[in-house]
């Protein structure tokens, strides 16, 4: 059979981004336009900021580009007349030099002019207030008629992103260089994100980041899975059960965990001669285990049954019982001597 290579851990639920939205400009807030705990797109306008000093400003800046403009031009036409009296030679040629030095002075301020009549459109912009990102705006931190301005610590509101969503855990350094190979690999590693009970998956998603040391007081890595959370039952600063799938290990002999005994040399199972029925302690070498089977990496064939219960009483070579052999009239009698006994049996797996 196919066993899984799990990391389960106990994660906590991230959002993958999260944005305190501030306005841009100061002024007296005159419109909110969302709801709280609405979903929001990214760049829709949330709150607007009375717009009309920033308005002013503009048409203000306007002016000024407009006129200096006016005076560039003017500038370039006297150059242009200097240039033609000085091929007369019925000008000096400082005059012109004065003249073509004034025209790039006021190139230089009409430069200035739009630039200045830039941030002022900026700034008419930034009286609408919009959502830098996507996901659930929480609870409203400021009510109309207040005046804001770029300091508040608060903002107007705060946008947590849903979907996608992350969810941080810890991985065992002893199980780090696995998953770095894995990585390395290129593979695409599924996690399941399951509640406290471990009974119901919540969401299904992929790991995407490892971190680059070790906690020293923990012995662990802090790791990353992040989830589509389309039906948003992942919420941030929750707690799940995460499970990482690292790898599959394909046709594995497996075997009951109570089959497998632990001894002063190691690990063993009896496997049952089915024509004697007696057993025999055979060393193995275990591997990968889940809830309710182990792994026999070296010592085992598939299809050879092992003894489950009872094992305490055996020893090598002993003669076993097993269900459904019992003579009839046996009045229940064991050999204790041989170690006879009922026993479970049960087939190493594939």
């Amino acid at each position: 059979m196919n066993i899984p290579v799990n990391i389960d851990a106990l994660g906590t639920v991230t959002a993958a981004a999260t944005a305190t939205v501030r306005p841009q400009v100061s002024g007296v807030l005159q419109k909110i336009l969302f709801t709280e705990g609405q979903l929001v797109k990214q760049g829709q306008v949330l709150a607007t900021v009375d717009a009309r000093p920033f308005e002013m400003a503009l048409l203000q800046a306007q002016g000024q580009r407009q006129r200096d403009q006016a005076q560039l031009e003017n500038a370039r036409l006297l150059l242009g007349r200097y240039r033609t009296l000085l091929e007369q030679e019925s000008i000096a040629r400082q005059d012109v030099d004065t003249q073509a030095a004034l025209v790039k002075q006021l190139e230089g301020t009409v430069m200035t002019d739009r630039a200045a009549e830039g941030i002022a459109r900026l700034n008419v912009g930034y009286a609408q207030v919009r959502a830098p990102i996507s996901g659930r705006v929480g609870l409203r931190t400021v009510d109309i008629g207040n005046l804001v301005s770029t300091g508040d610590a608060n903002g107007v509101a705060v946008i947590t992103q849903l979907s996608p969503i992350d969810v941080e855990f810890t991985v065992p350094q002893d199980q780090v260089p696995a998953l770095q190979q894995r990585i390395a690999q290129g593979a695409k590693l599924p996690a399941t994100a399951l509640d406290r009970t471990r009974t119901d998956t919540l969401a299904q998603g992929s790991f995407i980041a490892l971190d680059n040391q070790v906690d020293v007081q923990t012995g662990t890595v802090r790791a990353k899975a992040r989830f589509t959370n389309q039906d948003n039952k992942l919420f941030p600063s929750q707690f799940v059960n995460l499970r990482l799938v690292l790898n599959t290990i394909e046709n594995a002999v497996v075997v009951p965990v109570t089959a497998l005994r632990h001894g002063a040399n190691g690990d063993f199972v009896y496997v049952l001669n089915a024509k004697d029925k007696t057993v025999s302690q055979r060393a193995v070498t275990r591997g990968q285990s889940t809830v309710d089977k182990v792994q026999i990496a070296t010592g085992l064939k598939v299809g050879e049954q092992v003894i489950t219960e009872g094992a305490d009483r055996l020893r090598d070579g002993a003669k076993v019982t097993l269900p459904g052999d019992r003579p009839q009239g046996a009045g229940g009698q064991r050999g204790a001597g041989q170690g006879e006994g009922r026993r479970q049996r049960q087939g190493a797996q594939q």
